[in-house]
């Protein structure tokens, strides 16, 4: 059985949470009133990318044919979309008839759903979280069932669909440790928002004791795994590596170490060792991918600054020599792992919190990264505890990741990375059964 939400008990408590809801809604009427011009220079001018407002605010949606079976599945950003590539290929292969809406907050993972998702029926941008457009949105999709991946809790859009909806889920469901001290500060506030979702299938134990904290009922929260375990990724042969080796003038004798998801404040310690490296191993080359590809040019920079020899993958010439490969497009850092020969997750050298190691494990790839991975710690812990990973702090440990030694182990590192990853599975299969039963049972409408 899946609970019903939570029923607001007595005036007292309604007239607060309406309270709540009308000073939160003035309070983003008057954020977005100063950020949107903010973001039209930094996004329309500096960038060239739209902002998407007519979309954002409902005047511009698809239209699906009426009366199927709907979901709609909100994601925030790229990694998100990435992860739920392999559900929605299982809702469709079970369910043929059933429409899906999808909707990502960013721009990026907008772009990244209409590349990958092609059999979603409808991808839009997320609403703004005003209950107006909210209301909108639902009235246009008639979902039965809404459903929010990782840790999405816009209050409106919550709201709305716990009227307009069968269900409420969260899927794949985290709680960081930063977003659980910010939680916990206004927890009658977030207990009350988090009233409108059904059930929590989260990825640990770990996330359902810090939901518990916050006032989320532990018959509303399911240990599931993470999807992001799941992952199909294109397996790539031999001859395609070499092919890609061969364009990027890689030759034969030279070892790839490749950096994915670098943030603001680490590429520096890493170029910096591995420019030291380099006078010790003269065929070491490095691969680096920036978490948000407009930094390109700023790392180019610290490039020249340390002398290293820098080449960008979009004004790349099959001419050239270099020390360091600047990655700077979306939706290529798998194919990069797969050439690796060993793989280090950025996010993880400065208190970010680290991003996803699964993509280098797929690929049997020996799996670095430095010590703040908060975002990813059961998996990171995971991996340390089978050997498949290792924790690189600055400085000497560092520069004597990008030396490569002790291939043996190295390639047995990849082996564990594998194995482990295999370990993980099952959150699909049962993340999928729990959709099918909230579309099949109209009378746990939520109401609130």
């Amino acid at each position: 059985m899946f609970p019903k939400n939570a029923v607001l008990r007595g005036s007292g408590e309604f007239s607060i949470v309406i309270k709540m809801y009308v000073m939160y809604s003035l309070l983003l009427f008057f954020t977005l009133a100063f950020a949107i011009p903010v973001y039209f220079v930094r996004l329309k001018l500096m960038r060239g990318e739209g902002l998407h407002l007519k979309e954002r605010l409902g005047l511009k949606l698809p239209s699906l044919p009426k009366g199927a079976p709907t979901l709609w599945i909100h994601a925030v950003s790229v990694g998100e979309v990435l992860s739920l590539q392999n559900l929605i290929t299982k809702i469709k292969q079970a369910h043929p008839d059933w429409m899906i809406y999808f909707s990502s907050l960013t721009n990026s993972g907008v772009r990244m759903a209409r590349e990958k998702l092609d059999q979603v029926d409808g991808i839009v941008y997320a609403p703004f979280d005003i209950k107006w457009i909210a209301t909108k949105f639902f009235r246009s999709f008639q979902p039965q069932v809404f459903v929010l991946a990782e840790s999405e809790f816009w209050p409106n859009l919550l709201r709305v669909a716990a009227t307009q909806t069968q269900g409420v889920l969260l899927i794949n469901g985290r709680i960081s440790s930063r977003s659980l001290r910010r939680y916990t500060k206004v927890k009658s506030l977030a207990s009350r928002i988090l009233r409108h979702v059904n059930l929590f299938l989260v990825q640990t134990d770990r996330d359902k004791e810090s939901l518990q904290k916050i006032g989320v009922e532990s018959t509303r929260i399911e240990v599931t795994g993470n999807l992001k375990t799941e992952i199909n990724l294109p397996p790539l042969s031999e001859d395609e590596v070499s092919k890609l080796r061969r364009t990027l003038r890689i030759k034969e004798t030279q070892r790839v170490i490749v950096a994915g998801s670098t943030r603001k404040g680490e590429e520096e310690k890493l170029l910096k060792a591995f420019a030291r490296a380099k006078k010790r191993k003269k065929n070491i080359l490095l691969v680096l991918a920036p978490r948000h590809i407009e930094r390109a040019e700023e790392i180019e920079k610290i490039c020249q600054e340390i002398r290293l020899k820098v080449e960008r993958r979009t004004t790349f010439s099959d001419t050239a020599e270099w020390d360091v490969f600047v990655l700077d497009t979306l939706g290529e850092l798998t194919k990069f792992y797969a050439l690796a020969d060993i793989a280090f997750v950025g996010g993880s050298l400065i208190p970010w919190g680290g991003h996803n190691l699964l993509e280098p494990a797929f690929y049997k790839k020996p799996v670095f990264f430095g010590p703040h991975m908060d975002n990813f710690s059961f998996l990171a812990q995971k991996f340390l505890d089978k050997g498949a990973a290792r924790v690189i702090h600055p400085g000497d440990e560092l520069e004597n990741m990008f030396l490569l030694q002790n291939q043996e182990w190295l390639d047995d590192m990849g082996q564990k990375a594998k194995s482990t990853l295999d370990s993980l599975q099952g959150a699909t299969d049962r993340t999928l059964e729990v959709i099918e039963t909230l579309m099949q049972k109209p009378e746990w409408r939520t109401r609130g």
